[in-house]
């Protein structure tokens, strides 16, 4: 099955001619490393399957200190859902952290088979759902989690590929430490032989 029929599978099944049209739209695209596929600022019009590489979503303040909050790996769906839903520039930026490829397609492709396919419109509410979940837990790890006990979820969660993926620098700025913070909490944890509770 195609990559992306195979991601939208994963919340509703289509027929062939409702893949179609957006199979239709698919243009690849290559990324290279530090290379933005959102830019902050910028109107984002466009989302995209992640078939290989890494990506990350940070955004920048206005002091030049970056805040990254998301990272993208195989099979994941990107993009500035924002942007898309209100044409405004996107709040965030989303950089390539290796060689990456990507499928794109238009918002507004999906945005019209919504409108003509009862398929599209519940894959669009049950993946709305499923980012909204996540952004909840998210936003509560961030607010109700100290460093330390951020840093262990991640050690016993499933988001494994973080740990073996992403530089130490992302990694502290996901958990909304300094690198020096995370070095830190990094040895007590190794010194106790297991997460901090």
């Amino acid at each position: 099955m195609h990559p992306l029929r195979a991601y939208i599978h994963r919340f509703v099944a289509l027929t062939d001619a409702e893949w179609a049209p957006l199979a239709a739209a698919l243009l690849p695209q290559q990324l290279r490393r530090k290379q933005l596929f959102v830019t902050q600022g910028a109107p984002a019009p466009a989302l995209a399957l992640l078939v290989s590489g890494a990506c990350r979503l940070f955004y920048t303040r206005p002091d030049g200190e970056e805040r990254t909050t998301y990272f993208f790996f195989e099979n994941h769906l990107l993009g500035s859902y924002q942007s898309c839903l209100t044409g405004q520039p996107s709040a965030f930026g989303i950089e390539a952290l290796a060689p990456t490829e990507l499928l794109t397609f238009p918002f507004a492709v999906l945005d019209a088979l919504c409108n003509e396919f009862p398929a599209y419109e519940r894959f669009c509410r049950r993946l709305a759902e499923y980012h909204l979940l996540g952004t909840d837990e998210r936003l509560a790890e961030l607010l109700l989690l100290s460093p330390e006990q951020r840093y262990a979820k991640l050690l016993g969660g499933t988001k494994t590929k973080i740990l073996e993926r992403v530089s130490q620098r992302y990694i502290a700025s996901y958990l909304g430490i300094t690198p020096v913070s995370l070095s830190r909490i990094r040895a007590r944890v190794q010194a106790s032989d297991g997460p901090i509770s």
